[in-house]
């Protein structure tokens, strides 16, 4: 495959697959939350405002979006009740491994 046969297929992906995702801070949401389950340490919503991935408030208003839509839960943490933990949803687990395999795909490339 070639460069931007490749990179064409990674953004009509994101346009039909990840049409959640309005921005950079979305995305950028996404992978915290999703690497802070992989190394099985919870995220809260006050750590993510401190990753300063953009204005607390930009980050509050898309993390509300992304929690309505369904892509990111919130729950109540179980060992301190004041605070909440995020995670992505099963679908959007499932739907980031075929991004993550699409990439793959294309660093792959010769």
């Amino acid at each position: 495959m070639k460069l931007f046969a490749a990179l064409k297929k990674r953004r009509e992906f994101e346009r039909l697959q990840l049409a959640f995702v309005k921005s950079l801070v979305d995305f950028d949401i996404i992978i915290e939350i999703g690497y802070a389950g992989e190394q099985k340490k919870p995220l809260t919503p006050k750590q993510l405002f401190l990753l300063k991935i953009g204005s607390v408030t930009t980050v509050r208003r898309r993390l509300a979006k992304l929690t309505e839509q369904g892509v990111v839960h919130r729950r109540t943490n179980a060992n301190d009740r004041r605070s909440d933990i995020l995670t992505l949803s099963p679908s959007s687990l499932k739907l980031m491994a075929r991004y993550g395999t699409l990439l793959a795909s294309i660093l792959a490339l010769p």
